[in-house]
């Protein structure tokens, strides 16, 4: 009977830690539309980078720097609409990532192509963790500064929340 009790509280308990490891919910909204923008991006787009290993100023022993392939680098300084999840950085700075921050890139799920930093049009606005948002922005992509994120969304505006 102690054998039985003991299996039973296994198998209990691990369904529980199954069924929180792969929720049944989808978290991201389906979507926005943005066929009526002239450029847009999305995240397989962003995905299609190569790093090549160089020497830095203050890593000499070298650094991954990325290789920006000429579809992006034809969108720079264009107006691009792009979605995802709000992340805040600190109390004045928010990064749009492809994942909910429990799965972000600062949480080791993702790679740096899955972030952009985002420069407001209007600054202060405040957001929650995790809001998915579309922007319309400016697309900027950084190639040298490895101290900086790969690309960013400047001039933002929130087209849809």
């Amino acid at each position: 009977m102690r054998k039985i009790i003991i299996v039973a509280a296994l198998a209990i308990s691990g369904l529980f830690f199954v069924s929180m490891a792969s929720p049944s919910v989808k978290t991201e909204p389906a979507p926005v539309s943005t066929a009526v923008y002239n450029d847009t991006l999305n995240w397989k787009q962003l995905a299609e980078i190569k790093y090549l290993k160089k020497p830095s100023k203050d890593y000499p022993e070298g650094v991954m720097f990325p290789v920006i392939n000429t579809k992006l680098k034809a969108k720079q300084s264009k107006t691009i609409v792009m979605s995802g999840f709000v992340i805040p950085i600190d109390e004045k700075s928010y990064a749009l990532s492809k994942n909910v921050f429990a799965s972000c890139f600062f949480c080791g799920q993702a790679g740096p192509e899955t972030i952009m930093g985002i420069k407001f049009k209007n600054p202060g606005q405040k957001f929650k963790t995790d809001t998915y948002v579309t922007l319309q922005g400016t697309f900027r992509y950084n190639d040298n500064d490895v101290e900086d994120w790969i690309y960013h969304i400047e001039n933002a505006v929130v087209v849809k929340k």
